[in-house]
């Protein structure tokens, strides 16, 4: 019986989430698991992966072959260095002290590495943001700047109107005197 690392999909239709589980590989992809040992949301950005990193190493360490997908998740969270650096144990090329110290300062620049990427995107969205709010300022500074000017001819019109008004009255007046 060959063991198989795979994704079992979940979620809803054009939300797919996935338990990253193991299973015989003759089970079908949503069928049948021996056990779960993580989940895996690519609808995030980055992508959200959980996973028992203990069981999920003593799974690859005891033959279980997984998918390409799942490899590049189990590479990704580490467990593949793991092995790799506890293959250099069992060959003496190190202790096992050197070893987890090896493993955590690659873990630590990994998640620096991701940390750099959120705060990245954080800042390009924050940028794009006020870029918005200033455009929106300008397109309002233009409009009131045209109803500014419009209300400004209206009262000129009206001065103009009431001078005119006020000029004919006058006249009319002046007019009326010189008659009597």
């Amino acid at each position: 019986m060959a063991t198989k690392i795979r994704l079992q999909r979940r979620g809803r239709k054009h939300y797919a989430f996935y338990s990253i589980v193991i299973a015989d590989s003759r089970a079908p992809r949503d069928g049948k698991f021996t056990e779960k040992i993580g989940t895996y949301n690519p609808n995030t950005n980055p992508a959200t992966i959980d996973i028992n990193f203990e069981r999920a190493l003593w799974w690859v360490n005891n033959g279980a072959t997984p998918t390409d997908t799942v490899r590049n998740i189990l590479s990704s969270q580490g467990v593949y260095m793991m092995k790799h650096l506890q293959g250099g144990v069992k060959k003496g090329a190190f202790d096992e002290a050197t070893a987890q110290a090896k493993f955590d300062a690659w873990k630590t620049a990994k998640t620096n590495a991701i940390n750099g990427i959120k705060s990245a995107e954080e800042q390009a969205k924050r940028d794009e943001k006020k870029a918005r709010l200033e455009a929106e300022k300008e397109v309002n500074a233009a409009i009131a700047k045209k109803v500014a000017d419009k209300k400004a001819a209206e009262a000129l019109a009206k001065a103009e109107a009431e001078a005119a008004a006020t000029a004919e009255t006058a006249e009319e007046t002046t007019e009326a005197p010189a008659e009597a």
